[in-house]
């Protein structure tokens, strides 16, 4: 199924797949619902499957407010109550939507069966801006490229260098990264990462987990031995079961679908 739901005033695309409990995916930033598609043929036969684009990103409205780690993990709950699901679902979050994920199972704990963070975004020091001016600044810059037709030009080839060998195809990812929507939404949230990043370590501090909830930080350290030891240390820090995504890039949905799958499907069958 795919439709728009109407939350805060913008249209959200969602689409839904498979049968069974609840899963919800968030891709990361400047990423689309369609980046998690070679996952769902794992999970579907197990799990009904919810994608969603965040404002700006994918087929969804422009962003009317910046982004903060309470406002996202609101997104969550709406859109699963937008579709009618009021049991408690696995949420998994990619990447900067790692924070968002954490937020939703800390604010939304009576709504999470399990928690699985897929190469998350760590930030233990994170400096987040004093005034307004890094928003305004990526809505200027925005407003400029937009302007010069910098989306249309070169937008698909910016995501070419980010996704190798990407599977989409190449009309979807013209009919997405060629508009100015999506370039302004990705600035707006790369804009706004070091206040989300320092608003989750202060709901850490206020909200604590579920002391029975099953968390996994799945990573993808590619033989980086700092990024594997900040991801083991955000495992110990939320008594999370660490696992790694063998010969995987930071895009772990599409270079290892089968160990996203296994964790999702692992986590939300209970602890470990």
């Amino acid at each position: 199924m795919t439709a728009f739901v109407r939350i805060g005033g913008a249209a959200h695309h969602v689409t839904v797949d498979g049968t069974g409990p609840v899963c919800v995916l968030s891709a990361g930033l400047g990423l689309s619902w369609f980046d998690w598609d070679p996952v769902v043929p794992y999970l579907a036969p197990h799990r009904t499957v919810v994608r969603f684009d965040r404002p700006g990103h994918g087929l969804s409205a422009p962003a009317a407010v910046p982004p903060t780690a309470a406002g996202e993990a609101g997104r969550i709950a709406a859109v699963l109550d937008a579709l009618g699901h009021r049991e408690p679902v696995t949420v998994v979050g990619h990447s900067i939507a790692g924070f968002h994920a954490e937020a939703f199972a800390r604010l939304h704990p009576g709504r999470t069966a399990a928690l699985v963070l897929v190469d998350s975004s760590v930030e233990e020091h994170p400096r987040p801006p004093r005034t307004a001016a890094g928003t305004t600044g990526a809505r200027a810059l925005a407003a400029v490229l937009c302007a010069a037709g910098i989306p249309a030009a070169l937008g698909p080839a910016f995501r070419g260098l980010a996704v190798r060998r990407d599977p989409a195809p190449a009309g979807l990812v013209r009919r997405v990264y060629g508009t100015s929507r999506v370039l302004r939404g990705t600035l707006l949230e790369n804009a706004r990462y070091g206040a989300v990043a320092a608003e989750l370590l202060a709901l850490r501090e206020r909200h604590p987990l579920p002391p029975d909830l099953p968390v996994t930080v799945l990573a993808a350290p590619d033989g980086s031995a700092p990024w594997e030891r900040r991801q083991r240390a955000l495992a110990r820090r939320l008594g999370a079961r660490y696992e790694t995504a063998a010969a995987s890039g930071h895009l772990v949905m599409l270079d290892r679908p089968d160990a996203v799958a296994r964790a999702v499907l692992e986590a939300g069958a209970g602890p470990a």
